[in-house]
C-alpha cells in the first residue's frame, strides 16, 4: 500500500522524505543521500510501462493513474510516495483510492514563502510566480526529460489553496497535516509525531527508536544539507535555463522570511487572496 508524502511544490516535502528515508532506511538513522531513493516520486515514467499512452498529450497518463499504482501494490508491501498531485478526479480519473492508499502526511507552507522558492526554483519574477501559485489549472513536468520522457512525469497540482484544500477535505485515508515553519522549529517533535502517526495508520506494532530520530533530524538539518550541496551536488537540483549550471536546491532555508524578502504590492497580494488559509494556518498577516 501506498503511503503519501503530499505537499504543493517547495514546501518542504523533500526534507521531510530526506527525514523519513533516514529513519526507515537506515540502521543509524544517519542521512546519506542514497536513501532518498526509496521514497520516489508517483507519476513519473517508469510507473507507466506497459500502459499505452501518449506522452505528448499532457493528460494521457491520467486515465493509468490508479492501475499503475495497482501495478506498484502488487507485491502488498509498504511504500512511501511523494506527490506534488492535488487530491480528487481530472478528467474523472482518480488521483487515488482506498484500495491503493493507505494514509498521508501533507506539508503545508505559508504561501508567502512558498512564491519566494518558487521564483528561485522556477526562475520567475513576482508576476510570473504569483499567477503560477494562483492557477487553479496549474501543472508541472520534468522540462529537462522533456525530450526523451514528454509529460510521463505530468502532475495536475491546481493552485496553492486548492492543492491544500484537496488532501484535507478527502475522506478516503487517513492524513495527518504538518506545518513546514513547525518542522523547521521543532523538528525532532514534529517528526517523532509523524513516525507515530504512519505506526499507527499502518498498524505497526514496531517500537520508536528515539537515537534513530535524533539521528535523521541532525544529519539533515538545513545547513548540513546546503554544505553537501555545495560540494557534493543534489540529485534534485533544476538545471539553470541559461548554461549547465544548477540552480542550488536548498536555497535561503530558515532565512526565508517573506516580510523581509517580498515588496509590499506582492505582500498585499498574497494577503488579500490567501487571507483565510493564512488565518485558518494561524499564519500572521503582517
Amino acid at each position: 500500500m501506498i503511503f503519501w508524502i503530499s505537499s504543493y511544490p517547495k514546501s518542504g516535502n523533500t526534507w521531510l522524505r530526506i527525514l523519513l528515508a533516514s529513519y526507515y532506511y537506515t540502521n543509524d538513522g544517519i542521512y546519506n543521500e542514497n536513501v532518498l531513493k526509496n521514497i520516489d516520486q508517483f507519476p513519473q515514467k517508469k510507473y507507466f510501462s506497459g500502459f499505452n499512452y501518449d506522452p505528448k498529450v499532457p493528460t494521457d497518463t491520467i486515465k493509468f493513474w490508479t492501475k499503475a499504482q495497482e501495478k506498484i501494490n502488487r507485491d502488498k508491501k509498504l511504500r512511501f510516495f511523494k506527490t506534488h498531485n492535488a487530491f480528487g478526479a481530472l478528467n474523472n480519473f482518480d488521483f487515488t483510492n482506498r484500495e491503493n492508499s493507505i494514509g498521508c502526511i501533507y506539508v503545508v507552507r505559508d504561501p508567502r514563502n512558498v512564491i519566494t522558492s518558487l521564483k528561485n526554483f522556477y526562475q520567475m519574477n513576482d508576476d510570473q510566480a504569483f499567477k503560477w501559485m494562483t492557477n487553479k489549472n496549474q501543472y508541472i513536468y520534468d522540462v529537462h526529460k522533456f525530450e526523451k520522457d514528454g509529460f510521463s512525469d505530468f502532475q495536475f497540482i491546481s493552485s496553492w489553496e486548492i492543492n491544500f484544500d484537496s488532501w484535507k477535505t478527502q475522506k478516503k485515508i487517513p492524513i495527518k497535516i504538518i506545518r513546514y515553519e513547525d518542522l523547521l522549529n521543532e523538528t525532532y517533535v514534529v517528526l517523532n509525531d509523524v513516525i507515530r502517526f504512519i505506526h499507527k495508520t499502518i498498524n505497526s506494532k514496531e517500537k520508536i527508536f528515539k537515537d534513530k530520530i535524533k539521528n535523521a533530524v541532525s544529519s539533515s538539518s538545513f545547513s548540513k544539507l546546503k554544505e553537501k550541496e555545495e560540494k557534493e551536488g543534489f540529485s534534485e537540483a533544476q538545471k539553470s535555463k541559461v548554461g549547465d549550471k544548477k540552480i542550488p536546491f536548498f536555497n535561503l532555508g530558515p532565512k526565508n522570511d517573506w516580510n523581509k524578502i517580498l515588496d509590499q504590492d506582492l505582500k498585499d497580494r498574497l494577503n488579500n487572496i490567501f487571507k483565510k488559509k493564512l488565518e485558518e494556518l494561524s499564519y500572521k498577516l503582517s
